[in-house]
């Protein structure tokens, strides 16, 4: 491991799953033997806001803010979220993102129009990753494990160890749920292939 710090920033709307997410994130990279902090703004999470997280980890963190222009890797829960925080991407970030489409309801409130193809938008600004998370889950059972599904896609950009990450979703999903899980993050790392 390098003494490096990767930000990762994680987005969704409340209920997808996203805190839980960001805490195997964490809890991966702290069993990685890294330095770890991690920010989180969930406010009205539950009535399916908008919901983000910070994750930096590496040789050594001092803040658990990504400011703009520095996040390393997007993880988008769905796709207009991802074009929202475009602007925290550094150049040479990467996304995983989730092809489904929720429109939260902090902004279906308002005079938002959902874009006709935000896919397109968001490969023309970043190297994209686009997996129907969602779908994947439910062919194995639980549309409630795509956030698992899109962690195994995130896994493949990070050096974090597999093992590592297998003992973090063990330690963090629901009891019970482990064999699910894991099933759920081998497909998200298939999807994604060598990217």
């Amino acid at each position: 491991m390098t003494g490096k710090v990767t930000n990762v920033l994680l987005c969704g709307v409340g209920g997808q799953g996203v805190i839980l997410a960001s805490d195997i994130l964490a809890e991966a990279a702290l069993r990685a033997g890294l330095d770890v902090k991690k920010s989180e703004v969930h406010g009205m999470s539950q009535r399916g806001g908008s919901v983000v997280t910070h994750v930096r980890f590496g040789g050594a963190v001092h803040s658990p803010l990504i400011w703009k222009g520095e996040a390393d890797i997007l993880v988008a829960f769905e796709l207009v979220e991802a074009l929202r925080y475009l602007d925290t991407l550094s150049p040479h970030a990467v996304a995983v993102v989730d092809d489904v489409k929720r429109v939260p309801t902090t902004v279906s409130s308002g005079p938002f129009v959902y874009p006709t193809d935000p896919a397109a938008l968001l490969k023309e600004r970043v190297p994209t990753t686009l997996i129907d998370c969602s779908a994947v889950a439910r062919a194995l059972g639980s549309a409630r494990m795509a956030n698992t599904v899109l962690l195994g896609a995130l896994s493949k950009k990070v050096d974090i160890p597999e093992s590592v990450w297998r003992e973090a979703i063990s330690q963090k999903v629901p009891r019970g749920t482990e064999e699910a899980n894991m099933r759920a993050f081998e497909e998200g790392r298939r999807l994604a292939g060598g990217a």
